[in-house]
Formats: C-alpha cells, sequence, structure tokens
C-alpha cells in the first residue's frame, strides 16, 4: 500500500506546478502584448515587468522539465533582464510561440483521399 503522505505530496507538487506555469504563461503574455505594441516605450515595458514581477511572489520557483515550460521560463527571465532588445525579445517569443504550436496535432486534410483510391 502506497504511502498516504507520498500521495499527497504529489498532489501538492502537481498544483504548484500547475501554478507556477499559469503564472509564466500570464507573464510572458503580458509581455508578448507589451512588445507588439506600435508605440513601444522601454521605461514602460521595465515597469510594467517589473510591476507583473508579483505574480512570482505569490508561490515559490518549481522545477521544470518539459521543453516549452523551460523557455517560458527563459523567455520570462529574458524579460526581466532588461539587457536584451525588443527585436531579441520578439525573437525569443516567436521560437516560443512556434515551440508551443508545434506540440499541437496536425490536422490531416486529406484523409479520404488515401480510402477512395
Amino acid at each position: 500500500m502506497q504511502n498516504p503522505q507520498k500521495c499527497l505530496d504529489s498532489k501538492d507538487e502537481k498544483s504548484l506546478r500547475i501554478k507556477y506555469l499559469r503564472r509564466l504563461q500570464k507573464f510572458a503574455n503580458s509581455a508578448i502584448c507589451a512588445l507588439k505594441k506600435e508605440d513601444f516605450n522601454p521605461q514602460k515595458f521595465q515597469e510594467k515587468m517589473l510591476k507583473n514581477q508579483a505574480f512570482f511572489e505569490k508561490s515559490p520557483a518549481v522545477r521544470l522539465y518539459a521543453g516549452y515550460a523551460r523557455n517560458l521560463e527563459h523567455f520570462v527571465g529574458a524579460c526581466l533582464d532588461f539587457s536584451k532588445s525588443k527585436e531579441e525579445l520578439l525573437s525569443l517569443a516567436n521560437t516560443l510561440d512556434k515551440q508551443k504550436n508545434q506540440n499541437k496535432k496536425q490536422k490531416h486534410k486529406n484523409y479520404l483521399k488515401e480510402y477512395e483510391g
């Protein structure tokens, strides 16, 4: 029989991981929206990122293993670094978006043609 405390710990760890990932995604979405604005102001971007950094004070950082999650964490760290230019951050954001879309299952459009033949 499994140890009930171990089972609870894994559930707590999973819920902490999910909360942390959601906070990372919320932060990244906010950063990407700010970067894509026509009237981008680096000073306002920096203020917004520092304000949004409060998301992470609510919960501790959790170790991430998936590639997308680690890259998301890297992007958030790059946004908080303030030494990267807008173009570099947009490049990282586009790479992150490509990786996210790559994991989605693609629809096989011509599946009927294979069976008609």
